[in-house]
């Protein structure tokens, strides 16, 4: 049997809204509403994980699942960029975003690069594959995104050309020896059929 994971990137924040590196924070309003209006519809999984962040958490619940945490679903760390806007760190640290957004071995400050994202997250998805069964994961657009392009084994640069909207559906399939991509980002708006 085929396992199957299904990754839902959580809804928006006031950060995402701001432009803002994420701090652990809630759900807007209208975020938590749209993702009950889903709760019950999408299929049942053998198992169901959620990222430690509270908007991560505040998803998967409001779907009306009961998850497991788990650490290694925790969002890309922005270290002392985290609560900032794009426009302050580049106020602050000239040339700073151009490097890490350059570099895949660059890292904010305190902070985890894109290649160490990657890392843990290949290392995350190799964990899932001897499971049995359907996996549903509350997490965020960064994991989602580091984990097509390992699955896909694009480079690095590649991170930046994927979008993961919040509130948004990604189908993986593996047979035990490879990961597959069904589908990228389906936004939960779309009638469901996870």
């Amino acid at each position: 049997m085929a396992n199957r994971l299904t990754l839902i990137c959580h809804g928006t924040t006031a950060a995402m809204r701001a432009g803002a590196f994420p701090r652990d924070e809630p759900l807007e309003p209208r975020a938590l509403a749209q993702t009950q209006a889903w709760r019950g519809r999408l299929r049942r999984a053998d198992r169901v994980l959620t990222a430690p962040a509270l908007r991560a958490r505040e998803t998967v619940q409001a779907l009306g699942f009961e998850a497991e945490t788990d650490v290694g679903l925790r969002d890309w760390n922005c270290g002392l960029w985290a609560g900032l806007t794009l426009a302050e760190v580049d106020t602050a640290s000239p040339g700073a975003l151009a490097l890490w957004r350059n570099d895949p071995k660059a890292a904010p400050p305190g902070g985890e690069s894109l290649d160490a994202l990657m890392a843990r997250m290949d290392g995350w998805l190799d964990d899932q594959r001897d499971g049995h069964g359907h996996v549903i994961a509350s997490t965020h657009a960064a994991n989602v995104r580091a984990i097509v392009v390992g699955i896909l084994r694009a480079p690095p640069a590649a991170f930046w050309q994927i979008d993961v909207t919040p509130l948004s559906l990604t189908d993986l399939r593996t047979d035990g020896r490879r990961w597959s991509l069904r589908t990228l980002g389906q936004p939960m708006a779309d009638p469901p059929d996870a």
